[in-house]
């Protein structure tokens, strides 16, 4: 589809809603980007779903390991020397430490706050924003994708609009764009 696809690294709080997180890894699947995380970022993102209450420890390893196997490409090693340079906020510096050990354009994470003064060619965006970013580069490729992630969903089994009402409530205006080309 997309003959270079654009590095991107997700961080852990666009990981831990159910829905974005699995319309974040269709995306990926269907090659709209290249996917990266580290061992940090998983670890954040299983700790807090289990520490939520979302899904029990044995679900989150299973969850954790299936997301592993399905990217193995995606596993960023090798930029711990890097976090100490890294000027945003400390406890998020090993994100773009990552980012800048794989050359990822992109940083998707919905706590802006802490990805400031960012190395040049590394910028950040919401998953709202990525969304409707890849949206705008293949509006069908997406509608087509969440009509997939609709189809399989079965505990419970969900429709297209109910997959966007829960959608809309992370990524609003993404949903917008979306319903609007299904019109």
């Amino acid at each position: 589809m997309f003959p270079v696809p654009f590095r991107v690294v997700l961080d852990a709080n666009v990981l831990f809603p159910f829905s974005l997180r699995d319309t974040l890894l269709r995306a990926a699947e269907r090659g709209l980007f290249q996917l990266y995380w580290s061992q940090e970022i998983l670890a954040e993102a299983r700790r807090n779903l289990v520490a939520s209450a979302q899904i029990r420890e044995e679900q989150a390893d299973r969850l954790f390991s299936m997301m592993a196997d399905a990217f193995p490409e995606a596993m960023v090693t090798g930029h711990e020397a890097l976090v100490p340079v890294m000027k945003n906020d400390p406890k998020d510096r090993h994100v773009v430490a990552a980012a800048v050990k794989v050359g990822a354009q992109v940083i998707v994470t919905n706590n802006l706050r802490d990805f400031h003064d960012l190395p040049e060619g590394v910028e950040v965006q919401s998953a709202g924003e990525f969304l409707c970013n890849l949206f705008d580069l293949a509006p069908d490729v997406m509608v087509d994708l969440l009509t997939a992630q609709a189809a399989a969903l079965r505990k419970p089994a969900r429709t297209l609009d109910e997959l966007l009402a829960g959608l809309a409530k992370l990524v609003p205006d993404f949903v917008e764009l979306v319903n609007a080309r299904r019109r």
